[in-house]
């Protein structure tokens, strides 16, 4: 036996479609499983976090920090990554995707200046670092921001 495989014993738990309060022989009648008075046992229960009037949590709390609501979460490559591509392809992002260079693109791809490029490529993507555009440029490629 492991965590992994615990699983409640047969019967034990009701599907989501059970019909609860339908009187005493469907197993679950009278208070239909809410107990004896209290808040919890009546209808309109308070919304989530909220406890009671006092104070809640994510209030007490001391918030630290900026979120940045505009923030872009951009994907940063090394030029060397690029070798894989043939002589004189034409390089974005869906084709960074399909090599594997990539898993995930968000917001977009920066290369950056690591490493050696030894072919003519043509780059189609949202951003360059200075030593990246010159060394693509120099080999006769062309580095495009899309």
């Amino acid at each position: 036996m492991e965590l992994s495989n615990l699983k409640p014993a047969e019967g034990a738990v009701h599907s989501g479609n059970f019909r609860r309060g339908r009187g005493f022989g469907s197993g679950n009648g009278k208070q239909a499983g809410k107990g004896h008075k209290g808040q919890k046992a009546r209808s309109g229960q308070p919304r989530i976090g909220f406890e009671g009037g006092q104070m809640p949590l994510y209030r007490r709390l001391p918030k630290r920090g900026f979120k940045n609501r505009n923030h872009k979460e951009i994907v940063a490559i090394n030029l060397s990554a690029l070798e894989r591509f043939e002589d004189g392809a034409t390089v974005d992002q869906a084709a960074l995707v399909e090599s594997g260079i990539v898993k995930e693109v968000r917001d977009g791809v920066k290369v950056l200046g690591g490493g050696e490029l030894t072919k003519k490529l043509d780059v189609k993507l949202q951003g360059f670092s200075s030593t990246a555009k010159e060394k693509i440029e120099a080999l006769g490629g062309t580095a495009e921001v899309v």
